[in-house]
């Protein structure tokens, strides 16, 4: 028996940062026995010292929302951190959720060739998220060579997905990015490591057909928006109950990779400048950079993705950066984590 089978149900939900996914999500979902994820991603932007001190700031709210979590999941189920490769506060993120006690740390926006060096010494899971067989082959030779060690599993993200693509910006405006199905299938020739798929999974069909082609079960993300449970405000809630399949949009980001997110005014904006002249005056910097992703240029990049982010949160549709799966339009009302989970897996309800 693995520390897999606890989860009663094969649902994993996706990590979504800034503060969108903390410990009340988290908690809700693997109460119902599935993988609760926190994001990492500047998690202490709430606190008063987090723009002088943002790794302090960050580190402390990261340890909260774990405690959190597991308060609410009461032993059920399992508990995961998402966090970004291109972060400077990487390691750290890593190692604090370790001695908390996380169950797996899921890491991707960049390839986590050195997790099992920052997670050794800790019981805990360890998986990368990978867009292709290729990828997959690499990460599993590079840990099997350097520290005989092998993902506890892989999340393969399709280029439905929200937020940051493994994919190039023609491939998913396009459509000639290779499907999930397809990329499942690539996966599971070079690899036995159990696999969970992302990207466009929206019901119990899907849920069903991917189990049924090998995959160990989904992780999805933007569904789990519309709960009560999700630690976004109700104006980021509002953003994703009134987007239509038309509002989505494949933007770039100042972290270097393409996104799927809500086509906004600061999209529009970045938009218009890119098609003018570069030398047009950028989005406004907040108030101090803090390094926080270190692919970013910020002499260069078009907007703060960190402030646009934040803004995003508090539901500010002229600022916020709204990221989000390309199922959106589907969803037209609130739901609770309880209910959105008898839905995806048949459960009977109970009385």
């Amino acid at each position: 028996m693995t520390r897999l089978d606890r989860m009663t149900a094969p649902v994993i939900q996706g990590g979504m940062g800034i503060g969108i996914s903390m410990g009340s999500l988290a908690g809700a979902v693997a109460a119902e026995g599935g993988m609760g994820v926190i994001s990492t991603a500047n998690i202490g932007f709430r606190e008063e010292d987090f723009w002088e001190h943002p790794r302090q700031a960050c580190e402390r709210v990261l340890r909260q929302e774990i405690r959190k979590a597991k308060k609410i999941a009461g032993g059920r189920g399992l508990l995961a951190i998402n966090a970004m490769v291109v972060t400077t506060n990487y390691d750290q993120a890593v190692t604090a959720a370790c001695e908390e006690g996380i169950d797996a740390v899921i890491s991707g926006a960049g390839v986590p060739l050195s997790l099992p060096e920052i997670t050794k010494g800790f019981d805990v899971m360890i998986a990368p998220i990978v867009s292709s067989a290729k990828a997959a082959r690499t990460i599993c030779n590079v840990w099997k060579k350097r520290y005989d060690r092998q993902p506890d599993f892989l999340v393969i993200e399709g280029c439905e997905a929200g937020g940051h693509l493994g994919f190039t910006r023609a491939e998913a405006e396009e459509g000639t990015a290779k499907g999930l199905e397809e990329i499942l299938a690539e996966v599971r020739n070079v690899t036995e490591v159990p696999i969970f798929v992302a990207g466009g999974i929206f019901d119990r069909a899907d849920v069903e057909r991917m189990l049924a082609l090998g995959a160990r079960g989904v992780q999805m993300a933007t569904r789990f928006i519309a709960t009560r449970e999700c630690d976004a405000t109700q104006g980021f809630k509002d953003m994703i109950l009134q987007a239509k399949a038309e509002d989505v949009t494949i933007l770039k980001s100042p972290v270097g990779m393409p996104g799927r997110g809500l086509k906004t005014p600061l999209i529009d904006r970045v938009e218009q400048r890119e098609e003018t002249s570069s030398e047009a005056r950028p989005e406004p910097k907040p108030n101090g950079c803090i390094r926080c992703i270190s692919t970013c240029r910020p002499d260069e990049t078009p907007y703060c993705i960190n402030q646009a982010l934040i803004d995003g949160f508090y539901g500010r549709q002229e600022t916020g950066l709204f990221f989000t799966g390309s199922q959106v339009g589907r969803i037209h009302e609130m739901t609770d984590v309880k209910t959105l989970m008898e839905e995806l897996t048949g459960r009977i309800p109970e009385k």
